[in-house]
């Protein structure tokens, strides 16, 4: 039987993050030894108050078809976090909960963006937003920040990429590829500048809001009376509060965007698992140490690995302020072979570690770079010392 896919499948890019730690399970399942860096899941296990919040849930028979946009005492669970996290002042009914932050993004980017519409992503990005748009017929406008400036854009830069079909601009902070924090001095200056573009809408995924080594406060575009009716804030509880594989995201935004976002999430997937949502009250509202302690073990494995990554010849790095990743440049080893195998591109690299090293990277291709390869430290101290050998005797061996 000929199969007859919609072009829009087929041209769908696979989120190369989930690819390659596809492939690792695969290598993995085949007895190769190899370990996987790639994707970005905190190796913690969910607080367990939050676990007994889920075990009640069940027992008190939230076992229901729940809200589309979420249970309401979540959703004032969530307004209430924003004001106190945040200084934000959102009403539960601007706030939607959904199906991870991913589902997040999605429902907002479909619900704004026309086909031509243009959507700037300052680069490195995270590999969803540019598919996401595809996905919307929107055109994805990249603009480009280098290692030099820790990964960040500059209002100068975005405001020269803005022109009439400009739509949206979509970024994270803490960011994940790069771990690139924006201060509150530059979102302010971001602020006023987008304050002159009103009908151009942000994006603002802030899902690694907690795990920050800045020492300040976080800060959300949002907070910028200016631009605030122009940003939606994304968020959620998977890294946070290493609540992954309980998918549960939400936006806070103008009520006209969260309305508008109820009816997309309505004809898709409804409301979120219920039972979910009331362990998500206990995180929003319950006890946070357990986050504080696994941001200091990730503190701790951020300054192992830049340690050894600096003690690696040809790789440049810098020092990332938040997420758990390194995105780091080794265009000094393309054009250099090891056995019959050229490595030209961060592809071509992360076929090579794959091969050789048996660590599994995400080539920076995918997050908009053409230079860099990320890499996670969501593992154990021991796990990291033993990829960063591998690493390192990997790349020694390209001549």
């Amino acid at each position: 039987m000929n199969q007859s896919l919609s072009t829009r499948i087929t041209q769908m890019q696979e989120s190369a993050t989930l690819k390659m730690a596809k492939t690792s399970r695969e290598l993995k399942a085949q007895g190769h030894d190899i370990i996987d860096l790639s994707i970005g899941e905190p190796d913690f296990d969910t607080p367990e108050h939050i676990k007994i919040a889920a075990k009640n849930a069940i027992d008190q028979g939230y076992t229901h078809y729940t809200p589309v946009s979420g249970y309401p005492e979540l959703r004032k669970a969530i307004a209430i976090k924003l004001k106190r996290d945040n200084d934000l002042d959102y009403t539960p009914d601007q706030i939607v909960v959904s199906t991870g932050a991913k589902q997040s993004i999605a429902n907002v980017i479909l619900s704004l963006i026309n086909p031509g519409d243009e959507v700037l992503l300052p680069a490195p990005y995270w590999v969803s937003y540019s598919a996401i748009a595809d996905l919307a017929e929107g055109k994805s406008i990249e603009v480009h920040a280098s290692i030099e400036n820790d990964f960040k854009v500059t209002p100068a830069q975005l405001e020269s990429h803005i022109s009439s079909k400009t739509k949206l601009i979509v970024f994270s902070s803490p960011c994940n590829p790069t771990g690139s924090v924006y201060s509150k001095d530059e979102l302010s200056a971001l602020a006023k500048m987008l304050a002159k573009h009103p009908t151009v809408y942000v994006i603002c995924d802030e899902i690694y809001e907690f795990i920050n080594y800045t020492g300040q406060r976080h800060t959300s575009l949002a907070q910028f009376p200016e631009v605030k009716d122009q940003v939606i804030t994304v968020n959620g509880f998977s890294k946070g509060f290493a609540m992954t594989g309980w998918r549960l995201g939400y936006i806070a935004a103008p009520l006209w965007i969260a309305q508008a976002c109820d009816k997309m999430q309505g004809q898709i997937t409804s409301g979120t698992c219920s039972i979910a949502q009331m362990a998500g009250v206990a995180a929003a509202t319950g006890d946070m140490q357990p986050t504080y302690d696994m941001v200091t073990e990730f503190r701790k494995r951020r300054d192992l690995v830049y340690k050894m990554l600096n003690e690696i010849p040809g790789i440049k790095t810098n020092l990332p302020d938040g997420a758990f990743y390194f995105f780091f440049d080794v265009s000094a080893f393309f054009g250099k072979s090891y056995n019959g195998f050229t490595v030209n591109n961060p592809e071509d690299m992360s076929t090579y570690l794959l091969k050789e090293g048996l660590i599994a990277l995400v080539n920076g291709e995918a997050f908009g770079d053409k230079k860099c390869i990320r890499l996670s430290y969501a593992a154990s101290q021991e796990k990291l010392i033993t990829v960063c050998q591998r690493l390192k005797d990997a790349l020694a061996k390209l001549k």
